[in-house]
């Protein structure tokens, strides 16, 4: 390897690391990856075919070196210590100026502590989600960096050149300073959580009220992603219906085990929602339910303690219509709960996000790319200052007509024995939100009744104590 020759370096080499660097050689830029393991090295090497477009090695010193300065190094590897102990093994090589990018799903004040770390030793850091899974990192991902704008300038153009395109537009932007592109990320995975558990909802209620078999689902699912509710999710939970193993008499989907594993995002998602005071009931009931399906023993045992009776007959078609009706709204109140966080954190961590810039880059290349984001990033383009989606009037007409199927199929499911936790609590969050009015003013009395904690007045300044016994 020629000193100085390579113009952007990557460590991981795993099938997402892979497919990125290649995904940068093909934009023109000349790449070379690190990784500990000697066949990730071959299998890149391989795979690149051109060593003066694309190389790769397992020695630190030789990787470094190769580089172009200021050198700008980008990890995918897992988040937590692992990504501590790439940096530190890093530092010892690089010079001043040079930049790492933390491509990985890393906890936003971990990213705050590095950024501070190595700015101490005269290295750039910054975060940058990276989301569209392996296939996207190969043929254009949604791309979500923060940090030191200065530091992303360095990379603006490869960033821009290896991001999904949406209509010439890349779905890459400079968010904002600290770990704002981390906290971004995270955020996306939360309504990721949240659109999945709709998803897999809808299709159990069609499966189990109207018997649907996975070749209508399929055809209504692909019907649904040529229509509004057109999204990543919708388009592969089609594809999935009908996919067979080799060998297998049934298909693919009826031969997985119902239980849903996770990494941290959406709780810390849910986590950090708490921490602002701000609520994500449809994330975090999401996250709840992947924890309830890991209880399959318990679950089988439950259901023959309390077994349900077969659902109330109701036509395909009219469970079809009132299921597109009751996703397309629990969409739009997911959207708004993940934006309502972004727009909160961005006030409380001194991001500058700008969600309408968030809305564009994601409507393409992610994994919650869908239709709708067009709508939501002209809503926050019209109101820069919009506290919450739904208080956009141009998705009232949307929510009103839409909002009578919600609760009629959350009654049937209700009534008929059908967890419909996702859509339930969308439908709760939607009503409290809207009301003028809550019952808390009785819970305010019995914090006062029996830890002297006060309570204001609707008619009378200021802060009040009844002694109630």
């Amino acid at each position: 390897m020629k000193e100085s020759y390579y113009d952007f370096g990557l460590v991981g080499l795993g099938v997402m690391g892979r497919n990125f660097i290649l995904n940068v050689a093909d934009k023109g830029f000349k790449a070379c990856g690190y990784d500990l393991d000697p066949e990730q090295v071959k299998a890149l090497v391989s795979e690149g075919g051109d060593l003066s477009r694309v190389n790769a090695t397992d020695d630190i010193v030789k990787f470094v070196t190769s580089l172009q300065k200021p050198r700008k190094i980008m990890l995918l590897v897992p988040a937590g210590k692992i990504v501590d102990s790439v940096i530190e093994s890093l530092v010892p090589h690089l010079a001043k100026n040079d930049i790492i990018i933390d491509g990985g799903n890393s906890y936003f004040t971990d990213t705050d502590r590095r950024e501070s770390y190595l700015s101490s030793e005269g290295i750039h850091f910054f975060g940058a989600g990276v989301s569209g899974g392996a296939k996207g990192a190969r043929i254009g991902p949604s791309i979500m960096p923060g940090g030191s704008q200065s530091a992303y300038k360095e990379v603006k153009a490869i960033f821009e050149a290896v991001a999904a395109d949406f209509e010439g537009e890349p779905c890459v932007a400079y968010l904002g300073p600290k770990s704002a592109g981390n906290y971004v990320k995270m955020v996306h995975n939360g309504i990721e959580y949240g659109l999945m558990q709709l998803t897999s909802e809808i299709y159990d209620i069609l499966k189990r009220a109207a018997g649907l078999n996975n070749d209508e689902l399929h055809q209504l699912y692909a019907d649904w992603n040529r229509g509004r509710l057109q999204s990543f999710l919708v388009e592969i939970s089609s594809e999935i219906f009908t996919k067979k193993e080799d060998g297998d008499s049934e298909p693919l989907i009826d031969l997985i085990l119902d239980k849903a594993k996770q990494k941290g995002t959406g709780k810390w998602t849910s986590q950090n929602a708490m921490d602002l005071g701000i609520p994500v009931p449809t994330i975090d009931v999401s996250v709840s339910m992947r924890e309830i399906s890991a209880l399959k023993e318990d679950r089988m045992a439950a259901e023959k303690l309390f077994p349900k009776k077969a659902p109330t007959p109701i036509k395909k078609e009219k469970l079809s219509q009132l299921a597109e009706e009751a996703l397309y709204f629990s969409f739009i109140i997911t959207y708004a709960q993940g934006m309502h966080q972004l727009s909160e954190a961005s006030k409380e961590y001194g991001y500058e996000l700008d969600l309408a810039t968030i809305a564009k880059i994601w409507r393409a290349g992610c994994i919650i790319r869908a239709a709708l984001l067009e709508d939501i990033a002209q809503a926050y383009q019209e109101e820069k200052t919009l506290e919450n989606l739904l208080l956009a009037a141009s998705f009232a007409n949307k929510i009103k007509s839409t909002v009578g199927s919600a609760r009629e199929l959350v009654s049937y499911a209700v009534t008929n024995g059908i967890p419909l936790p996702g859509l339930s609590n969308c439908l709760a969050y939607f009503d409290a939100y809207s009301s003028g009015r809550l019952p808390l003013n009785l819970i305010q009395a019995q914090r006062d009744y029996f830890g002297s904690h006060t309570y204001e007045r609707l008619d009378k300044e200021g802060s009040f104590h009844t002694e109630w016994e």
